[in-house]
C-alpha cells in the first residue's frame, strides 16, 4: 500500500495504540500530526496539544496540525480512557468525564476536521472501540458503554458521509499491552497473576501488541480498502468469536 502522500492526524498519539498508530503511519511515508492533551516529544512525529473536551483547544489544535501537513486524508480518533465497575461504580459525575473523553471528544476532532477531510480524494476515519462493545466484561459497566457508543457512531458516521466519499470503520481491540493496563496491573494485589488471567482471557493466550492494532488501523484507512465503510475490524486474538475447547488435561 502507498501512503507517501497520505496527511494524516491521530487522537491520544502520545502512548499505546495512538503511538503506534503514528508510528506505522510514520515508516510507511505519511505525514502525521498527533494531538494528545499532554506536550509529547516524538521522533518524527510532530505533536499538538489538545484536551479533547475543549472544543475551542480542539479547533484550534486541528487547525494547526492540518496547516502544519498541507491537508489531510485520514484521521484516527484514538483518544480515550478507561473505567472499572459495575454499573453501580462510578457516580454522574464521573460517567459524564468518561462519555465527555471516549465519545464526545471523538465527535468534536471528527466535526472540526470534516472540511479538510472533504477535500480529499482518500479521506477515512477509523475510530478506536472495544471489544467491550460488543462483549460482557465484568467490571467494564461505564467504559463498555462508552466503546459500544463508539461503534454504533462509527456506522452512522459511515451511512451520513458515503455520498461524500469519506469512508468511516473503527477498530476493536482485545486487552492490548498498554499503559493503561500497565497500571490496572500494577495496582492489583497480584499484578503478574492478574496479567497471566488477561492474557489467558484471549483464546491466543497473549495480550494484544499495540502495533498489531495500529497494522488494523493502517489497512482500514489505506487506498486498499476503499470499498471498506461502516465495519469494525477485531483485533483479539479471537476473544469475541472463538469457543475453544479446554486443552486436554
Amino acid at each position: 500500500m502507498t501512503f507517501t502522500d497520505l496527511k494524516v492526524i491521530v487522537t491520544g498519539g502520545a502512548s499505546g495504540i495512538g503511538l503506534a498508530t503514528a508510528q506505522w503511519f510514520v515508516d510507511r511515508g505519511a505525514g502525521v500530526a498527533v494531538l494528545d492533551r499532554d506536550a509529547a516529544t516524538l521522533d518524527g512525529i510532530d505533536s499538538f496539544v489538545a484536551d479533547v473536551t475543549d472544543d475551542v483547544a480542539v479547533q484550534r489544535a486541528v487547525a494547526a496540525a492540518i496547516g502544519h501537513l498541507g491537508g489531510l486524508d485520514v484521521l484516527v480518533n484514538n483518544a480515550g480512557i478507561g473505567a472499572q465497575g459495575t454499573v453501580e461504580a462510578n457516580d454522574d459525575e464521573e460517567w459524564a468525564r468518561v462519555l465527555d473523553i471516549n465519545l464526545l471528544g471523538l465527535v468534536r476532532v471528527s466535526r472540526a476536521c470534516m472540511p479538510a477531510l472533504r477535500k480529499s480524494n482518500k479521506a477515512s476515519i477509523v475510530n478506536t472501540s472495544s471489544v467491550a462493545a460488543t462483549v460482557g466484561l465484568p467490571q467494564r459497566a461505564l467504559y463498555s458503554a462508552s466503546k459500544g457508543a463508539v461503534t454504533a457512531l462509527t456506522l452512522a458516521m459511515a451511512a451520513d458521509y458515503l455520498h461524500e466519499g469519506i469512508r468511516v470503520n473503527c477498530v476493536a481491540p482485545g486487552t492490548a499491552d498498554t499503559p493503561w493496563i500497565g497500571r490496572l496491573l500494577n495496582q492489583a494485589a497480584d499484578p503478574e497473576g492478574e496479567r497471566r488471567a488477561l492474557a489467558a482471557r484471549q483464546p491466543h493466550g497473549r495480550l494484544v501488541k499495540p502495533e498489531e492494532i495500529a497494522a488494523a488501523i493502517g489497512y482500514l484507512a489505506g487506498p486498499e480498502a476503499g470499498s471498506t465503510t461502516g465495519t469494525t475490524l477485531i483485533v483479539d486474538g479471537g476473544l469475541t468469536a472463538l469457543r475453544l475447547r479446554p486443552a486436554a488435561q
